[in-house]
């Protein structure tokens, strides 16, 4: 059976054929088009049936190759297998390229081979091979994955086998992360980072979920984190999720993300002593009681200040999100790819930042009074033109406006805006709450998925969204 099945083009004939042969040696069944055809051979039927027996494929892309018709549509018979029956697909590289050119492969953990000649060339076929072969992931994985954290579309997310702590890291903290993981492993905690990917992986999904269903989020905070989309993308991610946080300072700072957050300041290049392990164990203990793919119960319908809430057994520190950039730009970004639940949750970061009340996680009404009118125009204008107007405060405002600050105030909101369907409905956990029925006037729901943790998060955020609604009714609002 023919294990792997190369796809280039004729331009790169030679290049393609020394790399069969390197994958041959190391133990590989390779279909190589010019080696695998007998005289006589029907090509057409003969290239399907390769593709049909192959558990891989290997896409050669070079600058040549990405506009041949024939390379194309080999292409789309492997991306097809990939999506009909699991072939692992490895775009390999084997010159400068534009691989965002063929759809979907600039998702995937490529072979970056430019510029490799000599041993270090053979060397890394070896490596592809072990990875072929099931021996695992290629060592040079987790750089190749940061150049692709920042590409990709849109697709259903996979449940991990197995839920762990995912560690995300900037490209400068591979030393002391590497140093970290195995710490964590021998202490019996799973653990789950990109050094893990395999080429050939899906490496934007596979990283959302691994988020999605961690037992733990491990921020390594540094400037470079700091400055880092990925990163804070991630970390919005877990709190879509109400994941809860672990952040390790490494250097500089905390985290402008986590500025409000309990960390462990490893600036001295310390790892995790017992007493962190031993939270981390009980992080892991409370996921496993609570599943982080599992609905949550919802909080009974509010009669008052004292009404119901939800949390896991555990608390877990409180990640508050500071973003470091203008409201429009950085709220914008997210909107224009339509990742509602990250720019609604990021939506109260920046009303918290703008009355200095990001330890708190929640606005009381002397707090909304003093947000500015002009932070609520911006926002309200970046949800109108990326929502085509379905989200914002004018929107919301169109359909309930709060006559005073009283609960039942709040109530009818949430019924107005869709949070809840009938007085008697409970309001679930975050992850639960943004479904895909979400009507007009849904976003921004000013809540923050972290403060869900602990037993008065439902009154926190009936104080926050009465203080900011209260605050557009006065004059200089979003009206």
């Amino acid at each position: 059976m023919a294990d792997v099945f190369i796809s280039y083009a004729a331009e790169d004939r030679a290049w393609a054929g020394e790399l069969a042969a390197g994958l041959r040696r190391n133990g590989v069944q390779v279909f190589f088009d010019e080696c695998s055809l007998l005289p006589g051979d029907v090509v057409v039927h003969q290239l399907e049936a390769a593709i049909r027996r192959s558990t891989h494929g290997i896409q050669v892309l070079s600058p040549v190759a990405v506009h041949k018709p024939w390379v194309l549509q080999e292409y789309a018979a492997l991306l097809s297998a990939s999506a009909r029956r699991g072939l692992r697909l490895i775009p390999v590289l084997h010159s400068d390229v534009d691989i965002g050119a063929l759809p979907f492969a600039a998702t995937r953990l490529w072979v970056d081979f430019r510029e490799v000649t000599g041993q270090a060339f053979h060397d890394k076929v070896s490596e592809l091979a072990r990875v072929i072969l099931g021996d695992g992931p290629g060592a040079n994985g987790d750089s190749e994955a940061m150049d692709l954290r920042d590409q990709g579309a849109a697709r259903s997310v996979d449940v991990p086998a197995e839920p762990s702590f995912v560690v995300c890291y900037a490209r400068r903290e591979r030393d002391y992360a590497r140093r970290l993981l195995p710490a964590l492993s021998r202490a019996g905690l799973p653990v789950w980072s990109i050094s893990h990917l395999t080429w050939g992986d899906d490496v934007l999904w596979t990283i959302r979920a691994q988020i999605r269903h961690a037992l733990g989020i491990i921020v390594l905070m540094s400037p470079e984190a700091e400055n880092s989309d990925d990163i804070t993308r991630e970390i919005l991610e877990g709190q879509r999720h109400s994941r809860p946080f672990f952040p390790i300072l490494v250097r500089g700072d905390r985290h402008f993300l986590l500025a409000s957050t309990w960390h462990f300041d490893a600036r001295t290049g310390s790892l995790p002593g017992y007493a962190e392990l031993d939270l981390l164990r009980r992080l892991q203990d409370a996921g496993r009681t609570v599943a982080p793919a599992a609905a949550p119960a919802p909080a009974p319908a509010p009669s008052g200040p004292a009404a119901a809430r939800t949390g896991p057994a555990v608390a877990a520190p409180v990640a508050s999100l500071v973003p470091d950039a203008p409201a429009g730009a950085r709220l914008g970004a997210l909107l224009a790819e339509q990742e509602w639940e990250h720019a609604d949750v990021l939506t109260t970061a920046l009303l918290l930042q703008a009355v200095d009340r990001l330890e708190s996680g929640w606005l009381r009404r002397s707090d909304g009074r003093r947000l500015p009118a002009g932070l609520l125009r911006e926002v309200d204008a970046a949800w109108a033109e990326f929502s085509g107007g379905r989200y914002g405060f004018r929107t919301q405002r169109e359909r309930a406006r709060p006559a005073s600050a009283r609960h039942r105030d709040f109530l009818a909101l949430s019924l107005a805006y869709g949070w809840r369907g009938s007085v008697e409905d409970g309001v679930s956990e975050y992850r639960e709450f943004t479904g895909p029925a979400r009507p007009p006037g849904f976003f921004p729901t000013l809540r923050n998925p972290q403060n869900e943790r602990y037993p008065d998060w439902y009154d926190q955020w009936t104080e926050t969204v009465l203080a900011v609604h209260l605050r557009m009714r006065a004059e200089g609002g979003v009206e």
